[in-house]
């Protein structure tokens, strides 16, 4: 019992670490201090954290070929590329150029995946607004985060949890659309309505006409080639039920090394730049779920979700899908998710409990910057633009965005 108690400390206290970032650590040393706490302490062998490691490996790969395609984009002008058609399809309006952005945001989640969002998409968007001149960016990169978990249920590739709740057999495409279509529309709509009300007084005034024109480099063609290449890869993947790490990861080192190879470009800029600290947060992450699953956690969640379902199917379909958004800004979506599939598997409830789960966990992150990968990934792309967004900050503005938009999906499960 004690182990077990000390098990949850930890866990709880790894995740206010990366929550709050006491002592300005950096979130991934919090959860990698977790994690080998939980080793040295004796409450996980070697083996089992190596087990816990490993349960991770597609999403490893998964964010290795998304930070290798971004990267290249990067050094290779693409962002600026876009940045300079964004701006010019803006036509001087701010609100235009918000609009713009919310929609290329939802169409890069839908097919390529949250991470995605946040990896591509976000120095795409700061390059687009320093390129106009906007003198507040911040309205316009929120996009990045919040369109990246309310647009993740779109399509079963829009989010690796998805294979998670599923068990990596997901209903076909059509059975897909036909129970979520209406849920994600919703879940879109409320987060575009509740961000540009809420932003809608930092877009006041014009924004700059005349942007420098910018020439696409034959790195920066390679590159966009791959990432459309990714793109149709896995959709294709994807429709296979097939796991999406190694082709993403593939796909994103072949662009890479096309780079590499046919224009002459150094390799280790490239290597330099990948946010490598990410994978040792996730690595983190995936040892304190095998922790919690060695204390019966997981095993408490199925046999109370099982009794629940027995006695009230419908209110226990709202309360778990609310409790998993809830508990994913507590852990990340991801362990989350892990826990939240390992328990359906257990109990096997109704499929609307397990759909109202899914939304859980895809919408229920745009609560706090530490509610989902995909928002960790946007933290670590606005450091680099030397943009800081505070958890308190981000907490406020997902009260009012995430909160509406949940329940609008989750009651479209019912209606549908």
């Amino acid at each position: 019992m004690f182990s077990h108690l000390a098990i949850y400390a930890i866990a709880i206290l790894t995740t206010a670490g990366v929550i709050i970032r006491p002592f300005r650590i950096a979130e991934y040393a919090w959860a990698a201090a977790g994690a080998l706490l939980l080793v040295i302490t004796g409450l996980l062998s070697p083996v089992e954290a190596f087990k816990g490691i490993a349960k991770g490996t597609d999403v490893y790969l998964f964010l290795i070929g998304m930070m290798l395609l971004a990267e290249v984009a990067r050094q290779e002008g693409l962002f600026n590329w876009l940045a300079f058609h964004a701006a010019k399809a803006a036509k001087g309006s701010p609100v235009r150029l918000f609009i713009l952005i919310f929609l290329v945001g939802t169409v890069v989640t839908a097919f390529l995946s949250n991470d995605a969002t946040a990896i591509v998409l976000t120095p795409a968007v700061a390059a687009a607004v320093r390129a106009v001149n906007v003198k507040k960016p911040l309205p316009y990169l929120y996009i990045c985060a919040f369109i990246a978990n309310a647009a993740s249920f779109v399509l079963p590739v829009s989010n690796p949890a998805n294979l998670v709740i599923y068990e990596s057999h997901l209903p076909p495409l059509a059975d897909w659309l036909r129970i979520f279509g209406l849920p994600s529309l919703l879940s879109v709509l409320v987060t575009f309505l509740a961000l540009f009300i809420t932003q809608k007084k930092h877009l006041g005034g014009s924004i700059d006409l005349q942007v420098p024109s910018q020439a696409l480099s034959a790195g920066g063609k390679v590159a966009l080639c791959g990432i459309i290449a990714t793109t149709m890869l896995l959709t294709a993947v994807s429709a296979m039920n097939l796991q999406l790490g190694l082709p993403t990861a593939v796909a994103g080192a072949l662009t890479a090394c096309c780079v590499v190879l046919f224009l002459k470009k150094k390799p280790a800029a490239i290597l330099r730049a990948v946010s490598w600290p990410v994978l040792l947060l996730v690595a983190g992450l995936f040892i304190i779920l095998e922790g919690l699953d060695k204390a019966g956690f997981i095993t408490f969640l199925s046999g109370l979700l099982n009794t629940s379902a027995l006695l009230d199917p419908g209110q226990t379909a709202w309360v778990s899908g609310t409790a998993l958004a809830a508990g994913c800004n507590l852990v990340n979506n991801l362990p989350a998710g892990l826990i939240a599939g390992s328990a359906v598997a257990a109990a096997q409830p109704p499929e609307l409990i397990r759909s109202c789960l899914l939304v859980g966990v895809d919408v229920g992150p745009n609560l706090s910057v530490t509610g989902s990968l995909a928002t960790l990934l946007w933290l670590v792309e606005l450091k680099r633009e030397g943009i800081a967004v505070s958890a308190w900050q981000f907490l406020k503005l997902g009260a009012v965005v995430m909160i509406p938009a949940l329940f609008a999906a989750l009651a479209a499960l019912y209606i549908g």
